[in-house]
């Protein structure tokens, strides 16, 4: 069974940098489109990006476009998400899920099956 696991999470000021991390065990990462997605106090879990299994295809929330990167080592058994220039409305716990087949939905969270269990990212002075 696949399972997921996030880190990279943490405080930065606004302005600042975060590469994000999603590890996979238990199944080859190569099969499967990985989403990330965040969530906030009381709001939905959102998409926030996604990437084919091989990295070919990629597709971002307009909230990130131009600040986050989307990319993935299946030697790794990894997929990253780079965010530059975070705000504090950035402020989530992030997760990654994972999906067999990649689609124009795949900011979607029920798209996935395969959730980690998330890391926090505060962006705050």
């Amino acid at each position: 069974q696949l399972q997921l696991v996030e880190s990279g999470g943490g405080l930065v000021q606004p302005g600042g940098s975060l590469r994000l991390s999603c590890t996979a065990s238990g199944s080859t990462l190569d099969y499967y489109a990985i989403g990330w997605f965040r969530q906030a106090p009381g709001k939905e879990r959102e998409g926030v990006s996604c990437i084919s299994s091989h990295g070919f295809s990629t597709n971002y929330a307009d909230s990130v476009k131009g600040r986050f990167t989307i990319s993935r080592d299946n030697a790794k058994n990894t997929v990253y998400l780079q965010m530059n220039s975070l705000k504090p409305e950035d402020t989530a716990v992030y997760y990654c899920a994972a999906r067999i087949l990649y689609s124009s939905a795949c900011l979607r969270p029920v798209y996935y099956n395969d959730w980690g269990q998330g890391t926090q990212v505060t962006v705050s002075s």
